[in-house]
This record gives C-alpha cells, structure tokens and sequence, in this order.
C-alpha cells in the first residue's frame, strides 16, 4: 500500500510518523508542493504534513486540490497541523490567526462525543497530549464535517470529513529536537513566551505523546489497507464531490449541521481549563 505524504516545509518533516507507517505496512512516497502527481491513482492514501505558512498561500494550491480529490475518491487521509488547515480550506472551512494567540508546546485535548465511534479516534484516551505549534487556527468546520477533539485554547482540534479523511490541528510526528529547532527559529516572536518553560513540558510528554499516537499510526495503515470496512460517521455525507465556496451554501450547511448536532452537543460538558505555564512571570499587572 503506496501512501503519498506531502512535507510542505523542510523544517516539518514527516519525522517517526514515517517510521510509524511502514512499521504498519505502508510504502511512503514522499513529495514537496511543487512535485506533486495531478492524482492519486497510484497511491492509497494521503498524509499531509503542516508548514511555516498560511493555508491560503498560493503555493500549496496544488495540495488543495489533492485534497479535493481525496476526499471526492475517499482515498483515506490524515492532514496535520497545517496539513489540517488545508483540507478544511480545500472543503469550505475557515482558516485565520487563532484569537487566542500561537498555541505551543505540549499540551491536552479533550476527545467530543463524536470521536467515541470513530475507528481513529476511539481508542484513545480521553485528554491525550499533543504537541502545538501553530499562530492560525481553524475557526469554522467545513460543512459536513465532525469535531473530534477540541481545547479550551483552540476549539477545532480535530475532525473528520466525510468517511475516510481526518483533519488534526497538532502535531503528533514531531520529537523534541524538531520543537527545538521551531522554538530557535520563532525566539525573535516569542519574546514573551518562556521558552525554556515550553521546552521542557516538550521533552516531559514526549514519551506519553509516543504512547498514545503510535497506535493511532497504527488504526490510519489499517485504514488505508481496507477502507471498505470503515462505516461512515452517522448523519455526515460520505463523500465531497468538490469545495463549496458560496459563502451562502457555506453558512447554510453549517447552520444544518449545527441543528442536527444540537441535542447531542448540549449534554456535553465542556473540557476544564488546563494550566499553561508559558508566559514568562512579571509584576502583578503584566500577568493579566
């Protein structure tokens, strides 16, 4: 089973994620934006992997459209970081500077009630670690697609979209050296972040982010060797023939989906605040 991984930047390889898949069986064949095949035929699956940049940048419109037409063919795929970004852009959703401010570091996410079924996203504990890095975020779901996970940082942490493709905002291939290298290259915007603080939360989950996502590697090679036997998620289309850009259609769907998931939504507690010790300490009045 071939796998194309799309590695959008140098600085976010594909890193034990790889190691993780042909451990499970895979063939990865590895590509930049600029040498990307015009189709899947010859690949069973898409991974795409996050990068420095916006998901509305031109250069990766050519992974867009590989997006479109995963999700179109249900060719199981698994969008990382900004990788996750693109494929809700490529289908509708919204991608912008998160308000909160850039997420860093290691930190929990709380699984949502429609992850309980889900054949990624059951297994997993109920707050597993992440690691973030990430100044944009995406703020509305295309339509159609399911929340997963969330934080009280950043609502959108991971989704899935039709049946085979499954977007998550954090990384989860990324040892402690690459988040070093991140931390060296964004010090100069990060002057009020505590740095050495973020690091060392980095190297303490590490072993426990391993634990949790190397089995979820795992669930996404089986996936992609027998994606007939993945039930769609209940009440989401099974396919996207293409992206919905009418922002009329855009805010119908979304008030549909919204609708039917009510009832269930409502009888979910929201996940409880997480410490996140990553501002350096001053006076009472720079504390907020």
């Amino acid at each position: 089973m071939r796998v194309l991984v799309v590695e959008n930047a140098p600085s976010d390889p594909v890193g034990r994620l790889g190691e993780w898949l042909t451990g499970a069986g895979l063939e990865l064949d590895v590509r930049t934006p600029s040498t990307l095949p015009t189709d899947l035929d010859e690949h069973a699956g898409l991974v795409v992997l996050g990068m420095p940049g916006s998901a509305h940048d031109a250069q990766y419109r050519a992974v867009l459209d590989l997006l479109r037409a995963a999700v179109a063919a249900e060719r199981p795929t698994l969008g990382i970081c900004g990788g996750a970004q693109l494929l809700a852009v490529a289908h509708g959703g919204r991608v912008e500077p998160n308000p909160e401010g850039p997420e860093l570091g290691a930190h929990l996410v709380a699984k949502r009630s429609a992850a309980a079924g889900d054949p990624l996203f059951g297994p997993l504990p109920i707050t597993p670690d992440v690691i973030q890095w990430h100044w944009d975020a995406i703020t509305e779901l295309p339509p159609g697609a399911r929340q997963l996970a969330s934080s009280p940082f950043t609502e959108h942490q991971a989704f899935r979209l039709g049946r085979l493709a499954w977007g998550i905002q954090f990384h989860i291939e990324t040892p402690p050296e690459v988040v070093r290298a991140w931390a060296a290259q964004d010090a100069p915007r990060l002057a009020e972040h505590d740095l050495g603080t973020i690091l060392a939360r980095v190297e303490a989950a590490d072993a426990d982010v391993v634990e949790v996502w190397q089995p979820f590697a795992v669930a996404f090679a089986d996936v992609v060797r027998a994606p007939q036997s993945v039930v769609a998620p209940r009440g989401a289309a099974t396919t996207t023939a293409g992206p919905i850009t009418d922002p009329a259609a855009i805010r119908a769907a979304l008030a549909a989906e919204a609708a039917a998931a009510h009832g269930s939504r409502a009888a979910v507690s929201q996940p409880m605040p997480l410490p996140l010790p990553t501002l350096r300490p001053g006076p009472p009045s720079e504390r907020g």
